[in-house]
């Protein structure tokens, strides 16, 4: 009687490492990840369980980077977006924890949007009538710039590269050195130097490419035919078009950020207060009772300001929803559109609102 007792065990155990056939009491579960993490409870391989049995599971994400989803057999997964949640063991199972780079910097054109991963890769989502999405086989890429249908992105070796409509030579930037940062505008395309100084190539019917006197320049900023510049003193410089007042910034003092809209301009203080000068025809220059801001974005006919305490506000055109940001929470950067808003949190996934209609919003699973 004790051997057969062994043989109905033995038999047992035989049936559950081939998995749960039949009436098998015992399933496998197989585990495995992308780059960028792992799983720490149960572990990762193939294991045995009982059928019916509860498993917890525990997905830890490395540093410059984030969990995504469970893939492979998720039916019985309690929450395939949660890196922590369980699975019911009905039967084998083969399940992967998804990983991605985190994003540490977004940008936003006319209608598509551009993130740098931590990793130096580059995404993009939107229009991509002429190639300005096409920045899949970028590395080492430390920031980024939309213009309306270019893409400009900054090296970490300080040399700069571009994709998309080049009609203007906005995109001829392959000879540039010693750059710290890139702005892209409607077709021009400006850069600063680690010298304080400014190059700028593209479109230059305005004058909105005329920096070359420009020294001691610290952040630029590029709207739709002028340029924007911040001295080390705090004072702003301006070329370009001026029809509604947007290059007049001659008075302003100790700025520490500016943002060109497309006919307004946009500057933070030291003290957190904001202004702007430029076309007003719906309230996107009506910033004067904002406090506490770290940093601005312009949009067409919207501005957006980022609080220290990491949520946003906006004023201007919302037609489209792209002020709709009083809900955001955790933000570290804004980027505007001409008629939507991006927003990077601290997790390093990104937010957006406002016009859709090229998928400019589809950021949700960067």
């Amino acid at each position: 009687m004790a051997k057969v007792g062994i043989f109905l065990v033995t038999v047992a155990l035989i049936i559950g490492m081939v998995g749960c056939f039949r009436f098998s009491p015992f399933c496998d579960l197989t585990i495995a990840s992308t780059t960028g993490g792992s799983v720490t409870t149960p572990g990762e391989g193939t294991s045995i369980y009982v059928r019916g049995a509860m498993i917890n599971l525990v997905a830890k994400a490395e540093e410059g980077y984030h969990f995504v989803n469970w893939t492979g057999d998720v039916d019985t997964i309690g929450n395939v977006n949660a890196a922590i949640t369980t699975i019911t063991m009905d039967n084998d199972y083969s399940i992967t924890a998804n990983f991605v780079s985190n994003i540490v910097q977004v940008a936003a054109g006319y209608h598509h949007t551009v993130g740098v991963k931590a990793d130096g890769t580059v995404v993009a989502v939107g229009y991509n009538s002429s190639g300005q999405c096409n920045v899949g086989n970028w590395t080492s890429i430390v920031q980024v710039a939309a213009g309306e249908f270019h893409t400009v992105g900054l090296s970490s070796n300080v040399t700069a590269v571009a994709v998309g409509y080049n009609s203007s030579g906005q995109c001829d930037v392959g000879n540039w050195t010693d750059i710290t940062q890139v702005a892209a505008a409607d077709s021009c395309t400006v850069g600063l130097k680690a010298d304080g100084t400014v190059v700028a190539v593209g479109l230059n019917d305005s004058g909105q490419c005329n920096v070359g006197n420009w020294t001691d320049i610290t952040q630029v900023a590029a709207g739709d035919a002028h340029t924007v510049g911040i001295s080390s003193d705090g004072t702003i410089v301006a070329v370009g078009l001026n029809d509604y007042g947007q290059c007049d910034v001659d008075d302003w003092t100790d700025i520490t950020q500016v943002a060109a809209g497309y006919y307004h301009t946009v500057g933070v203080s030291s003290n957190g207060s904001v202004v702007a000068v430029g076309y007003n025809s719906s309230g996107q220059c009506n910033v004067g009772n904002w406090t506490d801001i770290n940093q601005v974005a312009a949009g067409l006919n919207h501005t957006v300001g980022l609080k220290s305490n990491g949520t946003v506000v906006a004023v201007g055109l919302n037609d489209y929803g792209q002020c709709n940001v009083s809900n955001w929470t955790g933000i570290v950067q804004v980027a505007a559109g001409l008629h939507h808003t991006v927003g990077l949190k601290n997790d390093g996934t990104v937010v957006a609102v406002g016009l859709n209609d090229s998928g400019q919003c589809n950021v949700g699973d960067w």
